[in-house]
C-alpha cells in the first residue's frame, strides 16, 4: 500500500476576483484571466498547489453544502516574509487596501514576528519571519 501525498491546498472563494486579487498581493503566480473561472490553481514552491473553487462550482456536486459566516474557515496559510520589518509593511499594506487584520505584528514567543490577516472570506492568513 503506498502513502497518500499531501498535494493541494483547497479554498472556497465567495468571490473569485477579489479572492485571487488579495492572494497575488502576497506573491502568488494566478493570472489575471482566472479571475471569472470557476476553478483556478496555481503551482506552489516544492510542489505543492493551491486551488480556489466558487461557491457555485462546490454546491454542484454537493447541493447540500452551505456557506458559514466569514471568519468560520478551518484552514491556516502562512507566508514567509524577508523580514520582521517586511511583515510590519506588508500587514499595513493589506490593512491599507481594506484587507481586515486580524491581529496587528508582534514578536511570537516561538522567534517571529507574526501577523494575521484576513482574505476575502475570511480565512485567515498570517505573515511571519524569523526574528534575529
Amino acid at each position: 500500500m503506498t502513502t497518500p501525498r499531501f498535494d493541494l491546498i483547497g479554498l472556497i472563494a465567495a468571490d473569485m476576483a477579489a479572492t485571487l486579487a488579495f492572494y497575488r498581493r502576497l506573491g502568488l503566480d494566478v493570472p489575471a484571466a482566472a479571475d471569472g473561472e470557476p476553478h483556478v490553481e496555481a503551482a506552489l514552491p516544492g510542489g505543492l498547489r493551491i486551488a480556489w473553487d466558487t461557491e457555485e462550482t462546490v454546491r454542484s456536486f454537493d447541493p447540500d453544502w452551505a456557506a458559514g459566516p466569514p471568519g468560520t474557515g478551518r484552514i491556516g496559510l502562512a507566508f514567509r516574509c524577508e523580514s520582521p520589518a517586511a511583515v510590519d509593511r506588508l500587514y499595513a499594506e493589506l490593512t491599507a487596501d481594506g484587507y481586515e487584520g486580524h491581529k496587528e505584528p508582534w514578536d511570537a514567543f516561538w522567534g517571529q514576528r507574526y501577523a494575521v490577516v484576513a482574505d476575502p472570506d475570511g480565512n485567515g492568513v498570517d505573515l511571519f519571519a524569523p526574528l534575529p
